[in-house]
């Protein structure tokens, strides 16, 4: 989701933004402009680096691929000054439409609305731009909250306390955050504690703040982290103190690693929920591509999510999130954003 800032220089920034897939011919059956080919995307990410990330620019890669786009993919680095350049960029570039994940909103709003100017098409994903123009793609982050903190209420009670790693400002976390204090007015669940730190190094962050929350509050039952690297950093803390048998993580967002500590023995992390982030990547390509032609994606595209619990994962003896999309269709690939003409991604 969101880091510190980190300076790219207009040098490096260039760099990243020029790595792109050679222009492809035209894609038979398709409508302008994919049937002439060179077609441009830029994926401008505010992340920079992890499993979710990685999942996404592939997932956004296999669909350019399909579609004989010319992809260019840069990351900002949790810097919005980096960000806002790196649109810029593509701007001047001339691409014909433009991806931004995630970001600040007040620091993007106005680059954004000159992209759109420019005539690009362009989508944002896990940042509310507040543009009629420009597609939201959406996870919908409070049913994600909501499937997770069921599971919490079920296993946990009503009545229960609990923390939440949270930081304000961040349009995903700031959507599952309103879930969990609405579940605090009814199901009772009191919530003690709230921490959390966006940084380059969040997990260890996170783990140093955990510990010396669970110290002060050892009574806290369930910890709820909107956003892995949060659940990272929470696993690290109650493995160090030895409290995995009586507080448990109930967390949002998946990838390969995450099922990893998740399926440990005795993890805390005990569920999560969330979407596959390659079919999000995939998503995002296809609802510029409508745009790009003529065919009107929405202004907002869902992308469905799935609770995942330990169990789950323990029982169908899945270890990686390419086991998970075997094993659980729903995660595997989404209707949205989709036309008869686009080709599924390989």
């Amino acid at each position: 989701m969101k880091r510190i800032a980190y300076c790219l220089t207009g040098a490096v920034a260039a760099g990243i933004l020029s790595m792109a897939t050679a222009q492809a011919a035209g894609l038979a059956g398709a409508p302008a402009p994919f049937d002439k080919g060179g077609v441009k995307i830029a994926v401008v990410n505010f992340i920079g680096g992890g499993d979710w990330l990685q999942a996404f620019e592939a997932g956004a890669k296999r669909q350019a691929d399909a579609l004989g786009v010319d992809l260019r993919i840069s990351e900002a680095r949790q810097d919005p000054d980096a960000e806002r350049r790196l649109i810029e960029q593509a701007i001047d570039l001339k691409v014909d439409g433009l991806i931004i994940n995630n970001g600040k909103p007040e620091a993007l709003k106005d680059v954004a609305q000159k992209a759109v100017d420019a005539g690009i098409k362009v989508v944002a994903y896990d940042v509310n731009l507040d543009n009629p123009k420009i597609v939201q793609i959406e996870q919908s982050d409070h049913d994600m909250a909501r499937l997770v903190l069921e599971q919490a209420v079920k296993e946990q009670g009503d009545g229960v306390k609990g923390g939440v790693v949270y930081v304000a400002g961040f349009a995903p976390l700031d959507r599952r955050y309103e879930v969990w204090k609405d579940f605090g007015k009814t199901h009772g669940v009191k919530e003690v504690a709230v921490w959390g730190v966006v940084n380059d190094s969040v997990a260890a962050s996170v783990a140093d703040q955990t510990k010396a929350v669970l110290r002060a509050h050892p009574d806290i039952k369930v910890i709820f982290t909107p956003w892995d690297e949060f659940a990272r950093g929470v696993k690290l803390a109650i493995d160090e103190l030895g409290v995995a048998d009586k507080t448990k993580i109930y967390g949002i967002d998946i990838s390969t690693s995450d099922i990893q500590a998740i399926v440990e023995p005795s993890s805390p992390w005990v569920a999560t929920a969330a979407t596959n982030a390659a079919v999000v990547g995939e998503v995002a390509v296809r609802a510029v591509a409508l745009g790009l032609a003529g065919q009107d994606p929405g202004h907002s595209v869902l992308v469905k999510p799935s609770l995942v619990t330990r169990g789950q994962l323990v029982d169908n003896k899945i270890a990686t999130i390419d086991d998970l999309a075997a094993k659980v269709p729903a995660f595997r690939a989404s209707d949205a954003a989709t036309a008869p003409w686009i080709p599924a991604p390989k």
